[in-house]
């Protein structure tokens, strides 16, 4: 399934680093930064978070919330906020399914190599549901600052 600006964003139901469960439902008339990322505690995911984290009390001044998703464990995700002091919900997509409706788990290579992996991928998604924007070639450092101005432009 490939998704386009304006679909319907997928629904999902997973659990963050504290096991709260976490559905797209839960957020309507906000903004949400669904951002997918490959793994706890790597260079470009910590890059990444601890951007979004330095810049979160922005997302909260325009109403939008901060949701992250990888394969890790609960437990896996919990020390990574911690050890970095992550303001928001890491959740838990351990069976990929979310990834795969999202896009985000595909035919990675590295070294010649072939293999199932999460690409670096971000969804905007609007108030009303809908996805406002794509972000399919992330730069960790500074995705924060990229999503906070189209933010301030798309709403």
């Amino acid at each position: 399934m490939t998704l386009k600006r304006g679909d319907k964003a997928p629904v999902f139901s997973l659990p963050d680093q504290d096991g709260k469960v976490h559905e797209l439902s839960d957020y309507k008339g906000k903004w949400v930064l669904l951002y997918f990322y490959p793994k706890d505690n790597t260079s470009g995911c910590t890059k990444e978070a601890c951007a979004i984290r330095d810049e979160f009390p922005r997302f909260g001044d325009l109403d939008a919330v901060v949701l992250g998703v990888s394969k890790d464990s609960v437990e896996s995700h919990k020390r990574f906020a911690e050890k970095h002091g992550l303001p928001f919900a890491l959740l838990c997509d351990a069976e990929t399914k979310i990834q795969k409706k999202y896009g985000a788990w595909r035919k990675k290579k590295l070294a010649g190599r072939e293999y199932m992996g999460t690409f670096r991928m971000s969804y905007l998604i609007d108030s009303g549901g809908k996805i406002a924007k794509i972000y399919e070639k992330v730069k960790p450092a500074e995705h924060a600052a990229e999503v906070l101005e189209d933010l301030e432009s798309l709403k």
